[in-house]
């Protein structure tokens, strides 16, 4: 293979690969995946998303991440491109969230690419949204609190709930927003920040605020390490890619524990 070249991988190495790990028939499976970690995909983000339907399938649901963080508040974000002086109008202008057409932002292809797919369907939250499609897709994404976007009140609370399983493609623990359930269970005190976005409410759209807690990823890599050390995670190459199965309960339950016990001593 020439240098900076990558393996050709088609759908058929992906199915094979993603049953060797352990993805089964009727999961329910929360996707992070880097496109280009797993090679010259043939198809691209649409054979990767084949060939999770074709292992999952017709009972497996398949859930993405599709944040939109543009649909922020300009004073959370502070964008050095927006003078403060100018937020007012960037609130009155920006389109109301629109689950079914409002554009991800950093996601990756592959999340973009089910949340367009036909039959899909997507949480009301207007910056922590999650699409998913499969039997047990609306359920899933059926409550998304404003104030609560990775609790209880979230689809990841959905997930626990289902026993899925996450599936890391090429990208680490810093990406698991399934970790992000283990800080709001770790009893831990929690800051909130006042935010907002563009909503239709009843029809009309409105700049709606609300308050959110703060989370925080610094040290997800480092509870995944920790993790990592015990039997339930599963490892293996999946095309060229690294690749990760994580049962949610199992990691969420050691993570607010590990959280419990090092953020503890980090604040004290």
């Amino acid at each position: 293979m020439a240098p900076g070249m990558s393996a050709v991988v088609t759908q058929a190495d992906l199915v094979r690969d993603l049953r060797a790990l352990g993805l089964s028939a009727g999961s329910v499976v929360l996707v992070h995946a880097s496109l280009s970690r797993l090679g010259t995909v043939v198809g691209g983000e649409q054979a990767v998303v084949l060939a999770l339907e074709e292992v999952l399938g017709p009972d497996g649901t398949l859930v993405v991440p599709t944040q939109s963080w543009h649909l922020c508040d300009p004073a959370y974000l502070a964008d050095p491109r927006i003078p403060a002086d100018r937020w007012g109008e960037v609130r009155a202008a920006l389109p109301a969230y629109d689950p079914a057409w409002t554009p991800t932002r950093t996601m990756g292809a592959v999340a973009d690419a089910v949340r367009t797919r036909a039959g899909a369907v997507r949480s009301p939250h207007p910056h922590r949204s999650f699409a998913a499609v499969g039997p047990h897709a609306a359920e899933v994404v059926a409550r998304h609190d404003l104030a609560d976007p990775v609790g209880e009140g979230s689809p990841l609370a959905a997930l626990y709930r289902l026993d899925a399983h996450v599936l890391l493609l090429g990208v680490g623990h810093d990406k698991n927003t399934s970790l992000h359930l283990a800080e709001a269970r770790s009893g831990l005190p929690v800051e909130t920040v006042p935010n907002g976005a563009p909503l239709l409410v009843d029809g009309v759209r409105r700049w709606v605020t609300f308050d959110e807690p703060v989370v925080d990823d610094a040290d997800f890599e480092a509870v995944g390490t920790a993790f990592a050390d015990g039997p339930g995670e599963r490892r293996g190459l999946v095309g060229c890619a690294d690749a990760r199965l994580v049962p949610v309960r199992t990691l969420v339950d050691f993570a607010a524990d590990w959280f419990r016990r090092t953020r503890a001593v980090t604040v004290s």
